[in-house]
């Protein structure tokens, strides 16, 4: 039997930078970049659009020691920042910023990817988390990937906060969801029998020179390009650290706990992505408010009983990777309702406290600011 994976973990995040006293988005200047790089060093980059800044953690062996990374990360950024008079938000988008008014970052990456998507690239003005899983064996990445793919409408419901766009509400309580899936290769991941066929479908796009590599596989779930490590892309943006924190433990301990089924020569059962689809259509509408479908059971069970039965479904490996406190979390994340609920009661509260839409929706920013501080 082969040795149990380490499951290391390595989150990215993508964060807006807005004006400290104006809440209005504002790109990053030169310098400010050269002050992240001279303190961060490569845990940080110029992301697509000059208002946007990425970060990513080094490995870490555990929960605790990607908080610790994360942590550093967001408060050096929320200092330099500060120092010009900005400050980061961790949402997935602004909630009045308009996408015509932004400028692309000008790099090879960037100049080839917006003139190959055009308009659709130009709509590009949200932000994401993704959440790496150490698994070095690369047709384990695969199987574990069509069994993880169950979960990501879980991942991305709590995760929401993208439910304003250009001063408008959209219904959706993510609507970065349906931005990025303008894109081609996005959305849930197909289901693949082995490596090999996932190399020879990234292949015969290579071939044409549609593609370089598999780094311009977008789907809600992949083996990454760089890393021997299952790569989790479906979560928006956290304005909190410790709900990042949570959804990272949430992600490790069920790689670990799918991985834990494959040696008793058991696994998840896996869906047609046309069922999987409409439990991530509620997610994106509703976020956590209205529950998803237990296929299983043949009901919509409210997403509090939906996590208490993850939670118990992953204790064991909770236990395994001592990430049990930041697992214990997901119930405080169900009970304080996701991100985009309380963008909406901000809103809600502003206006009826007698302020104009503008100055509610810069209210909104202004708490987002506060929420990206809170764990600091």
């Amino acid at each position: 039997m082969s040795a149990e994976p380490d499951f290391t973990l390595g989150i990215e995040e993508e964060y807006l930078l807005v004006d400290a006293k104006t809440g209005d988005l504002a790109e990053a200047p030169g310098a400010l970049m050269q002050d992240c790089k001279a303190r961060l060093k490569d845990q940080v980059s110029p992301e697509f659009l000059r208002c946007q800044i990425e970060v990513g953690t080094p490995v870490a062996r555990d929960i605790a020691e990607a908080r610790d990374q994360l942590q550093h990360l967001r408060g050096t950024i929320a200092q330099i920042a500060g120092d010009y008079g900005l400050a980061p938000i961790s949402a997935s988008c602004h909630p009045f910023a308009n996408w015509r008014d932004q400028h692309h970052t000008d790099k090879e990456r960037y100049n080839v990817l917006s003139r190959d998507m055009a308009a659709v690239a130009r709509r590009m003005l949200i932000c994401g988390m993704h959440v790496h899983v150490g698994l070095p064996d690369s047709d384990m990445r695969i199987d574990l990937m069509n069994q993880v793919s169950y979960f990501l409408p879980h991942l991305l419901a709590l995760s929401a906060s993208s439910p304003f766009w250009q001063a408008e509400d959209t219904g959706l309580s993510s609507y970065r969801t349906t931005v990025f899936g303008d894109m081609p290769r996005t959305g849930l991941p197909p289901k693949l029998g082995s490596w090999g066929e996932f190399e020879r479908s990234v292949g015969a796009l290579a071939e044409l020179d549609i593609i370089e590599d598999a780094s311009k596989i977008w789907w809600d779930l992949r083996p990454s390009a760089k890393f021997p490590t299952l790569e989790t892309r479906i979560c928006d943006a956290c304005p909190r650290l410790e709900d990042t924190i949570t959804l990272a433990a949430l992600i490790q301990a069920t790689t670990r706990m799918l991985w834990r089924l494959s040696r008793q020569n058991t696994r998840w059962r896996e869906y047609d992505n046309f069922l999987l689809g409409e439990n991530r259509w509620r997610a994106v509408r509703y976020g956590t408010s209205e529950g998803l479908i237990d296929f299983g059971d043949h009901r919509i069970l409210p997403f509090a009983e939906l996590a208490e039965d993850w939670i118990a479904l992953i204790a064991a490996d909770a236990d395994a990777l001592n990430s049990q406190h930041a697992i214990a979390r997901l119930r405080d994340m169900v009970d304080a309702g996701t991100s985009a609920d309380r963008q909406r009661a901000v809103l809600s509260g502003a206006l009826s406290a007698g302020a104009t839409q503008d100055q509610a929706m810069r209210a909104v920013v202004m708490h987002l600011i506060e929420e990206f501080r809170r764990d600091l």
